[in-house]
């Protein structure tokens, strides 16, 4: 019964081969737009929309590339270069159609910002300098630093142990001298969460210096408490 049609189907080689011609030469254009999309907008990522009389152009672009060109003309949509699949050969031929529209919109958007930054004085002043307060912080740190490496050192005879800490409340507040044999390894303020005074990765903000530093005479004074105590713990101990 199928002897009478002609059945032969028609090759889409040619087509498939002039849409992925076309599409390259359109991504090799797009892509100069897109590149200087990313110089204009200082970033390596980010889209745009340009519209033109017949539809709307999406350029995303990533790294400097085109990432997609999407074309929708209000009743299609069509991305003319994308990472998923190329576009529908009747689709790709009506958005290259407006295609030069989109050139011409791009280029009215830079012609646009032409001397947009004209007449634009700066007169800033000097940037101030951190200098003497880092160097005051500094001090005041080592004198801090000084004083609890005295008491890891007092802790690490009287424990014998290699780490150790002393807690004590200051004014409501925990205070904790954590240490490795008779080195300080941080005094922290606040509990877990707290801010540190002293550290072995980075420095505290000159404010919380400034607003725990005049807690530090009394936290050394529980140290020395505590000591006093254990002292007396062992009066009247006989071996």
């Amino acid at each position: 019964m199928t002897d009478s049609l002609d059945l032969s189907l028609l090759p889409t080689t040619d087509v498939a081969a002039r849409r992925d011609e076309v599409v390259a030469l359109v991504e090799a254009h797009a892509g100069e737009i897109a590149r200087e999309l990313a110089r204009l907008r200082g970033g390596d990522f980010g889209s745009h929309d340009f519209d033109t009389a017949r539809g709307t152009w999406t350029v995303k672009y990533e790294g400097g590339d085109v990432q997609y060109l999407r074309y929708d003309d209000g009743a299609n949509e069509v991305y003319v270069v994308s990472t998923h699949q190329p576009p529908d050969p009747a689709a790709l031929a009506a958005a290259i159609d407006d295609y030069p529209a989109l050139v011409r919109a791009y280029n009215d958007h830079v012609a646009s910002l032409d001397g947009v930054l004209d007449g634009i004085e700066m007169d800033v002043p000097d940037v101030a300098s951190t200098e003497a307060v880092v160097a005051e912080r500094d001090r005041i740190l080592t004198q801090i630093r000084d004083v609890c490496t005295e008491m890891a050192g007092q802790l690490h005879r009287a424990e014998g142990t290699d780490y150790g800490t002393f807690t004590a409340r200051v004014s409501g507040t925990r205070w904790e001298l954590k240490r490795e044999r008779d080195r300080v390894s941080y005094l922290r303020v606040g509990g877990e969460g707290g801010r540190y005074l002293l550290s072995q990765y980075r420095s505290p903000a000159a404010v919380d210096v400034r607003e725990l530093v005049t807690d530090v005479p009394a936290f050394v004074t529980a140290f020395n408490d505590h000591v006093a105590a254990l002292q007396s713990d062992l009066e009247g101990v006989s071996g």
